[in-house]
């Protein structure tokens, strides 16, 4: 167990790459969505707690946050199949109250857990658990505990204003206390032991960000079809030249990449991809149109030149969402999985 596993509370950082655009559904980008008014109400009028700042807003600012993941809660079984029990739940993420879904195999337990990140969904049109839906099935039959995070602004979990200007750095956020809401959940079915993580598109950004920032705090990570591992490669294909109002705002907030190469460059997880300890293995289609191939190529590349464990798995000819070959994406994704958590 690493020493990290043997603390409540960890002092991780977090930024996410995707400013806006990829989306778990048909492969193509979703509008950005506009920022949350912060006097907007949750659960029946009760005020939403105020998140704290991160200042600066970057990964050494965020380095210096004592995170934490409290407080899993089954709230209502939404489906039993043959193999396992689809739950609503809940968690707290920094103060946050965060919801989701979980999927528990049927058995004695104890089973290792996948902490899933899905990609952009407009928060307008989201409902619980939706993104990675062949993923939440497959793995729960595969003998996983499935937690799949909605993420702040969507669903059920409380609002953060701020969090599209500031990157959404709160997605990422949001999947560090996941991980530490199942290890410290003393649930019998969950071995806290033993946690990956899964992400996709968007997802995958956040990904990135926890593996550089949270060394130690899972075992290994998969990634589909991610975006850039450099956030302003991701404002330029999905903010400019899109009449989006979210770029202007993070411009006018943090500068553009030209006037402030410095903000751009400490937002970029590749920047710190030496703090990576866990294993990563990257899928990526060919014929992906919304997230080139080429960001998966560059970012393997940049982690073995750190001397990090990656490898990168390209599919030809499936697009963003995958389809023929996803079947044999995830028998590679399960047997990865099975020697990392061990």
């Amino acid at each position: 167990m690493r020493l990290l596993r043997s603390k409540a509370t960890v002092t991780v950082c977090l930024v996410l790459a995707a400013l806006a655009g990829c989306t778990d559904g048909d492969g193509t980008a979703d509008p950005a969505p506009t920022r949350a008014d912060s006097s907007t109400p949750t659960r029946a009028g009760t005020p939403t707690p105020t998140p704290s700042p991160v200042d600066p807003v970057s990964i050494p600012g965020l380095a210096a946050r004592d995170h934490r993941g409290t407080g899993l809660r089954t709230r209502t079984v939404l489906a039993r199949t043959d193999a396992y029990t689809r739950y609503a739940v809940t968690y707290r993420a920094n103060g946050l109250r965060i919801s989701g879904i979980m999927n528990v195999p049927h058995g004695k337990g104890p089973f290792p857990a996948l902490v899933l990140a899905h990609g952009y969904i407009d928060p307008a049109v989201y409902t619980s658990g939706r993104g990675l839906a062949r993923e939440q099935d497959r793995l729960a039959r595969a003998g996983y505990v499935v937690l799949h995070t909605d993420y702040r602004n969507h669903a059920g979990s409380d609002r953060d204003p701020d969090n599209d200007v500031d990157l959404r750095l709160g997605y990422t956020e949001d999947v560090i206390g996941a991980v530490l809401a199942l290890r410290g959940s003393g649930r019998p079915e969950i071995d806290g032991d033993r946690i990956g993580l899964l992400g996709r598109s968007m997802g995958g950004g956040v990904v990135y960000n926890v593996l550089v920032v949270a060394p130690g705090l899972v075992d290994a990570a998969v990634v589909f079809a991610p975006v850039s591992s450099r956030p302003e490669e991701n404002l330029e294909r999905f903010g400019r030249g899109t009449g989006d109002p979210l770029t202007a705002a993070v411009e006018a907030e943090h500068g553009s990449p030209e006037e402030n190469p410095d903000f751009w460059r400490a937002a970029s997880p590749v920047t710190y991809v030496d703090r990576v300890t866990e294993p990563l293995l990257i899928h990526h289609g060919t014929a992906d149109v919304v997230c080139p191939p080429r960001w998966s190529k560059e970012t393997a590349a940049a982690f073995e030149a750190a001397g990090k464990d990656v490898e990168l798995r390209t599919w030809p000819g499936e697009g963003h969402t995958f389809g023929p070959r996803w079947a044999d994406s995830m028998d590679v994704t399960e047997a990865f999985f099975a020697r990392r958590l061990r």
